[in-house]
């Protein structure tokens, strides 16, 4: 299952991130409103959205995803433990309420409660993108019906250039989510990675998908 969390709490992030990773989940992390926004339309299992937010707070991030008819179901995390405040979270179309701190336990289990409620639809097992195909329960990968052999690394980088299909991703966000590198570094691993996945996903065929974007980063073409 792949959740979206965000929440600009680097420490709360990595905490429940390996935690979740290690139950098996995928999390992809957005670290203020504005991205929670843009992350959040796209297909989750689940969203844990935290209240207090730069830019655009929680409260209006979930508002604003019901608006657009988002369906995903939200867990809200918030410092604050007032009636108010949680009525209010619920009221702009929260599922659930977590205060923090809490224990991952807690998390887990109400993580686990509103995926059994059904009410989401969940992300595809397999990722199409022209003749490449990638099948996140097996982790094999097809070009043209020709298998490729990724190591771990190689396998998240290109599920996540395959989960967001020509959208530009900048090697921030690469370095956030294939990584965890929630701050600026000046490493070229993104780079030297995907000189890796084109390699064996591109070498050979006349249509390259792995497309860089000048000044951003890279993207997969649809």
């Amino acid at each position: 299952m792949n959740l979206l969390m965000v929440d600009d709490d680097q420490r709360i992030v990595s905490f429940v991130k390996r935690g979740l990773e290690a139950e098996g989940y995928h999390v992809d992390v957005a670290l203020n409103g504005e991205e929670g926004l843009e992350y959040g339309r796209n297909p989750y299992t689940m969203i844990i959205l935290d209240l207090l937010l730069p830019g655009i707070n929680g409260t209006e991030v979930c508002r604003t995803l019901r608006k657009d008819k988002i369906q995903t179901p939200i867990l809200m995390l918030t410092a604050r433990d007032g009636l108010q405040d949680k009525v209010e979270g619920l009221q702009t179309g929260a599922d659930d309420y977590l205060t923090k701190p809490f224990a991952f336990e807690e998390l887990l289990a109400r993580v686990k409660a509103l995926a059994r409620r059904g009410t989401y639809q969940d992300v595809p097992t397999t990722l199409h993108i022209q003749d490449l195909r990638l099948n996140k329960g097996t982790r094999e990968v097809q070009r043209a019906g020709q298998p490729i052999t990724l190591t771990a690394k190689e396998f998240s980088l290109l599920e996540y250039l395959m989960s967001h299909p020509s959208r530009p991703l900048s090697r921030t966000m690469i370095l956030e989510q294939v990584w965890g590198y929630h701050h600026d570094t000046l490493t070229n691993v993104v780079d030297v990675y995907i000189r890796y996945l084109r390699n064996k996903v591109d070498k050979g065929f006349s249509h390259k998908l792995i497309q860089t974007v000048r000044d951003v980063g890279y993207r997969i073409m649809d």
